[in-house]
């Protein structure tokens, strides 16, 4: 097992980081995000709440596009490889970011699931359809998400950090997951929205409920929308 996993660091040595992929045919390419906010850092972090109740007001496509790449957006580029937004162990980047929108729900795509591609800044549509309430059937009942214009989830694909780390590469995606969540709820302030965070669901049952590709597990769910007042 020693000499398999030294195999395994030996290779992750020769592609250290994830290279750039470009945009597919059929993807929906967003807005730029912008680099400049209305609130400080601090504002944010003093005003961020775990918000449940969300009005019926629709997102930008603008404002679910900056959210994503606040989550796990490109931000620099060395030698042809992208880095982002969130710090990675080996900046292996085990994490994917999916965003489940209802019908007219998000300004310019159709309800359904879609597949943050971070290289391309752009939308891969995954799921046709509103799958908000099936997700919060496999959110143990939590129903309030489906009031969310917008619902983030993180999944984690463990194999890429072992690759390289072994069983503490599980570790390590884990502790990702938690900064990406973190980018969300800030950059929802920023936005004059509101972000709530479920960890409590039965893996299999988001699986099917959004159907993600096997290898991608769900990690942590996050509606986003204006607050109810």
């Amino acid at each position: 097992m020693k000499k398999f996993y030294l195999f395994l660091i030996m290779a992750a040595g020769l592609f250290p980081l994830m290279p750039d992929k470009p945009a597919r045919a059929g993807d929906v390419s967003l807005p730029q995000p912008g680099l400049k906010g209305p609130i400080s850092v601090e504002e944010a972090l003093k005003s961020r709440r775990t918000n449940r109740s969300f009005s019926g007001r629709p997102l930008s496509l603008e404002q679910l596009a900056q959210i994503l790449w606040a989550a796990y957006g490109v931000t620099d580029r060395r030698r042809g490889y992208a880095l982002k937004t969130a710090p990675s162990a080996g900046a292996l980047y085990p994490l994917d970011v999916y965003a489940v929108v209802g019908p007219q729900t998000v300004s310019q795509i159709e309800a359904g699931v879609y597949h943050y591609q971070p290289e391309a800044h752009a939308l891969t549509r995954l799921a046709d359809g509103d799958r908000r309430e099936n997700l919060g059937r496999a959110a143990l009942g939590q129903m309030w998400l489906t009031s969310a214009p917008a619902v983030i989830v993180i999944t984690g694909e463990y194999a890429r950090c072992q690759v390289k780390y072994g069983p503490r590469g599980r570790n390590y995606t884990l502790m990702e997951s938690g900064c990406v969540a973190q980018n969300i709820f800030l950059q929802a302030e920023a936005l004059g929205l509101k972000a709530g965070i479920i960890g409590a669901f039965v893996d299999g049952n988001v699986t099917k409920a959004l159907d993600l590709p096997p290898a991608h597990e769900p990690l942590l769910i996050l509606p986003v929308g204006y607050g109810r007042d």
